[in-house]
């Protein structure tokens, strides 16, 4: 099962990394944090981990380090605008809850 990414994910992604002027894709992770256990982690990769796992979604490289991706197969990324409000939104059929304020998850 990999991890795909709309193509609004796509095209924000794209722009920023053609802004950056250099980057070969987007790093997707997990850490241990809030008050639910986990929260999602973005950066641009320059230069992918030896152990890194690689989709590629939407014409974007996506690479995901192997203790993520248990928590991260089958997630969607979304970028959307709301009002003021923009950002990045996961689809993980793998969470079983998230915190109230949203910053974290449980699987």
């Amino acid at each position: 099962m990999s991890v795909t990414l709309t193509s609004s994910a796509a095209d924000h992604i794209h722009k920023y990394m053609e802004k950056r002027g250099k980057g070969l894709g987007l790093r997707l992770g997990v850490r241990t944090t809030g008050c639910s256990g986990m929260a999602y982690k973005l950066e641009y990769v320059d230069e992918p981990d030896q152990d890194d796992q690689m989709f590629e979604s939407e014409g974007i490289k996506i690479f995901i380090d192997p203790k993520s991706l248990v928590y991260l197969q089958g997630t969607q990324l979304d970028y959307a605008r709301e009002g003021l409000n923009e950002g990045f939104r996961f689809t993980n059929p793998n969470e079983k809850a998230t915190c109230g304020c949203g910053e974290s998850f449980t699987v």
